[in-house]
């Protein structure tokens, strides 16, 4: 199995509007065959610990059978039309695959 967990950081000047919009953008990679399971959310309310990182807008999680179907996700029509749909939304992104 691998986990690839995305972090971004939307830019400040986004509307409300656009920022939905992006968060439906995530929900479409739902649709990616080679994904086992795909989870979209922004920070939970979960009590402040110095060890909690809030500071990011989305987190987009997939779980993926192994590396060739991560290969497969990244390569997905609707994993790059939502790359190239979506990039000039945010000023940071952090990716953690773990296998």
């Amino acid at each position: 199995m691998l986990v690839h967990s995305v972090y971004f950081w939307l830019k400040s000047e986004l509307t409300e509007a656009e920022v939905a919009e992006f968060r439906q953008g995530l929900e479409s990679l739902c649709g990616i065959k080679s994904a086992e399971s795909v989870y979209v959310g922004a920070p939970a309310d979960t009590p402040q610990r110095p060890v909690i990182d809030t500071s990011y807008s989305f987190a987009l999680v997939v779980v993926l059978k192994d590396r060739e179907a991560h290969d497969t996700y990244q390569v997905d029509p609707l994993h790059t039309a939502f790359l190239e749909r979506f990039k000039p939304y945010w000023e940071k992104v952090l990716i953690y695959d773990v296998g």
